[in-house]
């Protein structure tokens, strides 16, 4: 099992969620901006791209050059990195396809929505192997606030083979 961890905040697993089930059937796509240190990153923002995809929005997404340097530009403007993308799976596993893997760059984190008949079930993250030959499974863990203090905590969201469920039917590793 490997360490790589990807903490983000419920609301804005929430907002990956919507965002799927708005572009539902079709990909949805965007990038995380936050923080990376020794393997572990956290999730500050998000910032939604547009699907530039023409002939097959329902099984890709594409992303321009203009879309990297305004995620990059949101980034540095908070003082943040642009850390990885997001895009939803319509009526599919949040695998990487076999098309993700081959346009995929290592280093970044991949987080993968599963939409079903436009309900969001499944969320998971991926980090493309340096030598681009699989994915390593990154591990989510959910921020979640406490309502007395307002502090936030963090709380495994999943981990490799054993996959939590919330009330909704939803799955997070």
């Amino acid at each position: 099992m490997n360490d790589l961890a990807l903490r983000i905040r419920e609301e804005l697993i929430r907002r990956m969620e919507a965002h799927g089930v708005e572009t539902y059937p079709h990909e949805c796509c965007g990038a995380l901006i936050g923080r990376d240190s020794d393997g572990s990153r956290d999730v500050m923002d998000l910032l939604p791209l547009a699907n530039r995809r023409d002939d097959s929005p329902r099984n890709r997404f594409e992303v321009t050059a203009d879309d990297v340097r305004s995620a990059e530009r949101r980034a540095r403007e908070g003082h943040l990195e642009l850390i990885g993308w997001y895009h939803s799976h319509p009526d599919a596993p949040a695998r990487p396809s076999e098309y993700d893997r081959a346009h995929a760059w290592p280093w970044y984190s991949y987080v993968i929505v599963s939409v079903e008949a436009g309900v969001p079930r499944d969320t998971r993250s991926w980090r493309l192997r340096d030598d681009r030959s699989a994915y390593e499974s990154e591990m989510i863990e959910a921020a979640v606030s406490s309502a007395s203090s307002g502090e936030m905590g963090f709380c495994q969201a999943g981990v490799p083979r054993d996959v939590a469920r919330d009330s909704g039917g939803r799955q997070w590793q």
